[in-house]
Order: C-alpha cells, then sequence, then structure tokens
C-alpha cells in the first residue's frame, strides 16, 4: 500500500470508530469527528511534536478540542498513536467508569491537556497556555522552552462569550505560537448557524488583533491543511485563527450538512452506506487494521526525537534547577513560607491588604506565580511591587492585567496552571466570581492550581451597594466539590491561607475583606488551626463554655468582643463564651471526628456569625447571625450595624439563644 493510500485508509478508520463508538453507546456526536479526521491526522503525524511514551514532558506541543462534544475524535488518536487507551477503551465510550467519557477529562485520560466541556472554555484555555509557553520561554529561554498551542474551536465556541474575552486578551498580548482553527459547518443542535449566527468571524478575529486565514473547502486536502498550520506557526508576533469550511458528518449520504449529524449517533442503515463509500468493512465495528495502528504508532517518531534532544539540553542546562522544579510544580522552593510576614496584634488592616504584603513578601521564593486581575489590581492586592506588566513587548512580565474580562480571566487561569511551570493568582470583587464561575468550577473537576484572591467579600464594602454586595456567594463556593475557600479573620491568618493556597493541589478560593479589621491575639500562632479549617481561637475561662461563638472572616473579630462582654455581665448574668474561627468549611470537614467534636461539640448552644447567607449554618450552629436578602448602598460600617453585627447584638442573640 502506498503512503497516501495507508494515510487515507487511517483517515477513514478514524471516521469509522467516530460513527461506531457512539453508535453502541447510543450517545455521542459523530459528525464532527468525521469532517476533522483529516485535519486531526495531519497535525498528530505531520505537525504537532508529542511523544506518547513520554506524554508530560515539558516541552511539548499542546492540543486543545474545544469542541469537547467530539471527544470521541481525541480518543480516537490517544488510541491510536499509543497514549495507553485500548480498543476496548472506545468500546466503552460515555460508560460507567470508562476512560473515554463524554468530553475530554484531564486526570482521567492521558493526552488530554484540559478538561473541556461547556463551550467556550478551552477557547481560554488555550490562551493560557500560549501565554504560559512565551513567559517561561522569556524566563528559562528556547533551549527548555520551545512549543506551540492548537485549538480546534467550533460555531458554539465563539458564539459563547468567554470566547470574545479570551480573543481580545489575546490579541492584545499579541500571543505568537497560538494557533485556533475554526470548524466552520453551518450546522448546529437546532439547524443550521444561520438561525442565530451571522458573524464573519476572520472579520471579527482579525480586529481583534489575531493573523487569520480562511482557507475554505479544503477539510479533506491533507497537503493544503498541513500548508495552512505551517503558516500560522510562523506568525510570532500574534495569534492565528484558521477558518476551515467542513461539512459535518461528510461523507453520511443522507445526514451530511444536518443538524442529525450533531448530536446523536448515526443509524445502523447511514453507518452502513458511509463505511461503504469509505471502503470500510460494512460488516465490522471498530476496525483497525494493523497496518493503520502500526502507521499511528510509529507517527511519533519526531516528537520523541525532540523529545530525547531537549532531555539532553535539559541535563547540559546549568540555570537554577531549584526555581525550574518548583514553578514545575506550582509550588515555593523549600522554605519558602518562611518569609512570609507575621502581623502585630492589635493593629487594623483589611485582608486583602495583608495577602499583598504575603504575596510581595514570597513571590521571589514561588518561581512560577503570575498575578493579575480584572482591572482591580490594587483593590484585589494582588499588585506585584516593581512587577513588569505582561505585554507583548515584555513578554517575561508576571503581572497580569486581564481587563474587565472575569470570564476569559478564569478560563485563561486554569490553562496557565494546567500548563505546568506557572502558578496562576487572579483576583476580582467576590460578586463577580459569578462571572469566572464556569472556569472556576472547571478547576475544580480539574484539580487546578489556581488562587483567586475574592475581595470586597460582604456587605462591609459599603456604598456601592446590593448589585456589589456577596451574600450567596460563600454558600455557592462552599457547595462546589473540589473547591477550597478561605475565609480569613485577620491578617495573619490571611498569611497562613496564603501558605496554605500555595501549598496545596487544586483550586482556593481567598474571600478577603475591603474594610480594616483588627489583627486578633493567638491567630499569628494559629497555622494549624486553620489549616484544620476551625480552631478555638478563645476558650472559655475555668469551665466548659455555656456558648459558643463561631465565626468567619470580620466577623470573628465581633465574636471575640461578645465574648469578653458576656463573661463581664453585659446585658445580664456572666456567660462563658468559647470563640471559635472557622475560616474554611471544606478543610475542617477533612479533619476526624474527634477533633470536629472538640471544637464544636453539638452539646454547647452555637451562634454564627457571618455576614452572608445563613444556607448550611445548620451543620454546625443552633442559630446563626446572617444576611438571607440583598445588601444596600452606605458606608460599610453602617451597614453592618443595620443588619446586626455589632458587638451589642451577637451578646442579645447569645443570651436569646441560651434562653
Amino acid at each position: 500500500m502506498s503512503d497516501d493510500a495507508l494515510e487515507q485508509l487511517g483517515i477513514n478508520v478514524i471516521r469509522g470508530l467516530a460513527m461506531d463508538a457512539p453508535k453502541k453507546a447510543n450517545s455521542g456526536h459523530s459528525g464532527t469527528a468525521m469532517a476533522l479526521a483529516p485535519l486531526t491526522h495531519v497535525l498528530w503525524t505531520r505537525v504537532m511534536n508529542h511523544d506518547p511514551e513520554e506524554p508530560k514532558w515539558p516541552d511539548r506541543d499542546r492540543f486543545v478540542l474545544s469542541c469537547g462534544h467530539a471527544s470521541i475524535l481525541l480518543y480516537s488518536m490517544l488510541y491510536l498513536t499509543g497514549y495507553g487507551l485500548t480498543l476496548d477503551d472506545l468500546k466503552q465510550f460515555r460508560q460507567w467508569g470508562s476512560s473515554t467519557p463524554g468530553h475530554p477529562e484531564i486526570h482521567l485520560t492521558t493526552g488530554v491537556e484540559v478538561t473541556t466541556g461547556p463551550l467556550g472554555q478551552g477557547v481560554g484555555n488555550g490562551v493560557g497556555l500560549g501565554l504560559a509557553e512565551r513567559w517561561l520561554r522569556a524566563r528559562y529561554g528556547p533551549e527548555l522552552v520551545d512549543h506551540y498551542t492548537f485549538v480546534f474551536c467550533s460555531d458554539g465556541d465563539f458564539e459563547e462569550g468567554v470566547s470574545h474575552e479570551a480573543a481580545s486578551l489575546a490579541g492584545h498580548l499579541g500571543l505568537g505560537r497560538l494557533i485556533y482553527v475554526y470548524d466552520d459547518n453551518h450546522i448546529s443542535i437546532d439547524g443550521p448557524t444561520e438561525l442565530a449566527y451571522s458573524d464573519n468571524v476572520p472579520g471579527r478575529f482579525a480586529a481583534y488583533g489575531w493573523h487569520t486565514e480562511d482557507i475554505g473547502e479544503v477539510a479533506n486536502d491533507t497537503g493544503a491543511l498541513e500548508a495552512a498550520l505551517r503558516r500560522a506557526m510562523a506568525v510570532e508576533d500574534k495569534p492565528s485563527m484558521i477558518s476551515l469550511r467542513s461539512h459535518i458528518g461528510w461523507p453520511a449520504p443522507d445526514v451530511m450538512d444536518t443538524a442529525a449529524a450533531h448530536g446523536s449517533p448515526l443509524s445502523d442503515e447511514e453507518i452502513a452506506k458511509t463505511k461503504e463509500i469509505l471502503g470500510l468493512p460494512v460488516d465490522k465495528s471498530f476496525w483497525v487494521p494493523d497496518e493503520v495502528l502500526e502507521y499511528y504508532r510509529g507517527s511519533s517518531g519526531r516528537g520523541r526525537e525532540r523529545r530525547k534532544q531537549w532531555q539532553t539540553r535539559f541535563e547540559g542546562w546549568t540555570g537554577d534547577r531549584q526555581a525550574w522544579e518548583a514553578g514545575q510544580a506550582g509550588r515555593g522552593v523549600a522554605g519558602w513560607e518562611k518569609n512570609l510576614p507575621t502581623f502585630k496584634a492589635g493593629d487594623e488592616t483589611a485582608t486583602r491588604r495583608a495577602v499583598n504584603a504575603c504575596i510581595n513578601a514570597t513571590v521571589g521564593s514561588i518561581p512560577g506565580l503570575m498575578a493579575g486581575s480584572a482591572d482591580l489590581t490594587e483593590n484585589n492586592g494582588v499588585a506585584l511591587n516593581d512587577g513588569q506588566a505582561q505585554e507583548k513587548q515584555t513578554p517575561a512580565g508576571a503581572q497580569i492585567h486581564f481587563g474587565i474580562r472575569e470570564h476569559a480571566m478564569g478560563a485563561v487561569m486554569n490553562g496557565l496552571a494546567l500548563h505546568g511551570g506557572v502558578l496562576p493568582v487572579g483576583g476580582t470583587f467576590f460578586i463577580f466570581s459569578d462571572y469566572m464561575r464556569p472556569a472556576v468550577r472547571l478547576a475544580a473537576l480539574s484539580e487546578a492550581h489556581v488562587i483567586y484572591s475574592w475581595t470586597h467579600d460582604s456587605v462591609g464594602l459599603g456604598e456601592d451597594g446590593p448589585t456589589h454586595q456577596p451574600v450567596e456567594h460563600l454558600a455557592a463556593m462552599r457547595a462546589m466539590p473540589g473547591m477550597r475557600v478561605i475565609r480569613p479573620a485577620d491578617a495573619n491568618e490571611t498569611a497562613h491561607a496564603w501558605r496554605i493556597a500555595v501549598d496545596s493541589n487544586g483550586p482556593t478560593g481567598l474571600a478577603l475583606t475591603r474594610q480594616n479589621v483588627p489583627v486578633l491575639e493567638g491567630t499569628a500562632e494559629a497555622a494549624d488551626g486553620v489549616a484544620a479549617g476551625g480552631y478555638i481561637l478563645v476558650e472559655a475561662e475555668d469551665a466548659d463554655p455555656d456558648v459558643i461563638l463561631v465565626g468567619t472572616g470580620s466577623e470573628v473579630h465581633l465574636c471575640v468582643e461578645a465574648a469578653r462582654a458576656l463573661a463581664a455581665g453585659s446585658g445580664g448574668e456572666a456567660v462563658r463564651a468559647r470563640v471559635v474561627s472557622l475560616p474554611s468549611w471544606e478543610l475542617f470537614a477533612l479533619q476526624d471526628e474527634e477533633y470536629r467534636l472538640g471544637v464544636l461539640p453539638p452539646e454547647i448552644a452555637t451562634l454564627a456569625v457571618e455576614a452572608g447567607a445563613s444556607f448550611g449554618w445548620d451543620r454546625y450552629a443552633d442559630d446563626s447571625i446572617s444576611i438571607d436578602h440583598f445588601g444596600a448602598s452606605a458606608p460599610g460600617g453602617e451597614v453592618l450595624e443595620h443588619f446586626g453585627y455589632t458587638t451589642e447584638n451577637v451578646v442579645a442573640r447569645a443570651r436569646a439563644l441560651l434562653a
């Protein structure tokens, strides 16, 4: 068989798998995978440098399938090229416990770079991957970092708003080595895309500052596809977008170019007709002849040789290996935490200011740290002292200005973290975590090591009013599996929280105050207590407590003041009160029952104090001072006072609970 014939047979085998797996599962999307089989074949066998023997080789090219519903296309390539998937895995497509879920998931399937699912997220992830490559190349040199990022996108990706934000940012930053291919197939689930979509996509991306090329009707022309990819790869000063006119479901005779090829498996009759056209055995499913498998398994030799050359260069590299390894792990160098500041009890500072002090005290010992904000850099505490801005003219800059683009910031941060070598910190007002939520959820699902500085964390932010005052957000983020939320009581708890965020896997959200709060006695020594998620900050004197006051964040100091007042007999007889700081429900839940019951014994009356919704507090407290309504526009101190966040009200509510 000639090389051309073998390649064409391989492409047709991919199309066969794209039909068979969804059909067996009775679920899935065949059409896009069938149409993009030639493009994927070209990218994986002729263009992309990758090595299945070392799938996490740091200098590999990255591939993102943003249209993740076409996941069978990626799984077919991972099987064929030798990433560990088997034919049986393809037969278990979308089934319980399989390595081939409905949308690609990092950590579950070797060779998947990012978890894509909600359309548009992969567009933002790709920008993060490309930004990480350029930043690391500027810092460590092309001998260690010299690769490309390829992203396949659909009309659905480009209709979602996150893609607009991410594309605008990438164009502004001039991210070369970032190549997107737009599968312009004119079909969505509802029918023709013209029902709701008439954008000039190349024109839009050109306006964002991208290099664009509309290559038209060449979806089956492997030579034209390769040439277009290589032209885009030659563009170093801006990202590239290739618009490809494909035909969904090609060459299925009855469903090609229809919505029927999009969201449902092909019928048995249609599969048989299509296999006959393609020259595949009509009576066989999951057919992969030996010569095709041998061809694909041998196709990564170029990438393997590149990886070996990189390994040789790395072994001879005389740079800072400790910094490189710490950066790759998303950690600080050994002993980094010794640089954390300690704050003096009795002083007052906002926890957003405290986190800025922590970041700047440790940035020199956290080699991969990149910090940025959605146009609120000073407000969010993520400004780097003397930090160079990340711009096309200064690619080594660690200060990212995301602009007012929270949607994209979250998705880009995931790409930065999952690339390796970068620990991204991103800030915005806590209320605007709503805009980031899809990406935050994917960070939790992906265990992406990202840190969010969510400031202005309560009605205490004041005059901006209820549109800017988070109420339900703590409860919402606590409800997210895999999300670690820490709301520190003061500056010292913030320093402990920063250490936890840097040293832990997965995402951490720091909920931080706009307003000043006092630095409390005992918090400087509370590293273990914060790491446990909750601890006894003030114990009742002489005997077991009559009541427990448990708080988080800016309300803990009210609990401390109320405990003193109760002990002094304010409002009645003296009452012994324990004060518990509970900065992280997630960390507290990880402790053994003995510890948790020792901190919050259920037989003792417990009052929770938190400037947020009461939802969830019934697991820890008998009553709560909470806000189950929207806020108000007034100075922050007045708003808090009107809503009952005063020492006097905590005392009164504690006495009422005891009564």
